[in-house]
């Protein structure tokens, strides 16, 4: 399901401007959309989801006009939304939280309702769980209850908004994956501030900061952007300083090797290596703190 932003605004009271004329294209299958906190992603999202209306601009989710009262509802109609905070009745088990959303989403056939939350407890390998209440559940297994209650309509448009965060390693690998079988039959939209996240699951992404659009395209098309940047420098002794920013640190025996993004250092033992999808979105930082508004973390200090 093709998904179309074009000159997207939202100002918030104040004159906050949250997003500024956003223009976006999400092709389908499995998206990424990386950023900061406070870049406008969850913005964006709740947007998409029709929970909030845009300022000016329009979206277009398959055929229908976001930008309608009709629109909205056609498309909440094939949406399935993780927010970044989902409520859930930690007395229930997971069985009865999902029952319970099922009815509120108008699943009224109760063997059907029942057979849907079987499938998707196995979908999400939590059957052998599924009577156990959710206050004794992990972070990563309600994640996978709320990736549940998204899919009970069966959307054609899933969007999760920050779900690997706070997850331990294992439960994020565990939760990526499920994300990239999902994105088989629909359109995922995975907004995160997490670069390995994307980098694993996403092949198409886009970079947002401080409520603008920073580039949009391939993983490879990105990694091309950073390339002749990414500099290896191995010296003993104090930490080096130039117009770059340092990404990683390795002490190897007497010396330490500095992983940096940005021009060329100035140092004798400096090699260029090619960059990974984390030092593209430094330079890509970088970049955009020199032409937007001074609330993007300054990553180099």
């Amino acid at each position: 399901m093709r998904i179309e932003v074009r000159h997207l605004t939202k100002v918030y009271g104040g004159g906050i401007h949250a997003l500024e004329d956003l223009n976006l294209t999400i092709p389908g299958g499995m998206f990424g959309l990386l950023g900061p906190n406070g870049a406008g992603k969850t913005t964006l999202m709740r947007i998409l989801a029709g929970v909030l209306s845009p300022s000016e601009g329009s979206i277009r989710v398959g055929s229908y006009d976001g930008a309608t009262e009709q629109g909205r509802t056609q498309i909440k109609r094939i949406l399935g939304y993780l927010p970044q905070e989902l409520g859930v009745y930690t007395d229930l088990s997971a069985y009865e939280f999902l029952d319970y959303m099922g009815i509120l989403k108008g699943l009224n056939d109760g063997k059907q309702r029942r057979r849907r939350v079987d499938e998707l407890l196995e979908t999400v390998a939590l059957s052998h769980l599924a009577h156990r209440k959710l206050k004794t559940f992990s972070g990563g297994m309600k994640r996978r209850v709320g990736i549940a209650q998204a899919l009970l309509n069966d959307p054609q448009l899933l969007i999760v908004d920050e779900p690997t965060a706070g997850l331990d390693p294992e439960e994020r690998i565990l939760f990526r994956n499920l994300l990239s079988d999902l994105a088989g039959k629909r359109t995922v939209l995975l907004s995160t501030h997490i670069v390995e996240d994307i980098a694993q699951t996403c092949q198409q992404l886009a970079l947002m900061a401080n409520g603008h659009m920073l580039f949009q395209g391939t993983v490879s098309d990105m990694l091309k952007e950073a390339r002749g940047k990414v500099w290896l420098i191995t010296i003993a002794g104090q930490k080096p300083a130039g117009n770059f920013t340092v990404v990683s640190t390795l002490n190897i025996g007497l010396n330490t090797q500095y992983r940096v993004v940005g021009e060329y250092p100035s140092y004798s033992n400096v090699v260029a290596i090619d960059p990974n999808l984390e030092d593209s979105y430094v330079w890509f930082m970088r970049n955009a703190r020199q032409t937007l508004a001074p609330t993007i973390s300054p990553l180099d200090k």
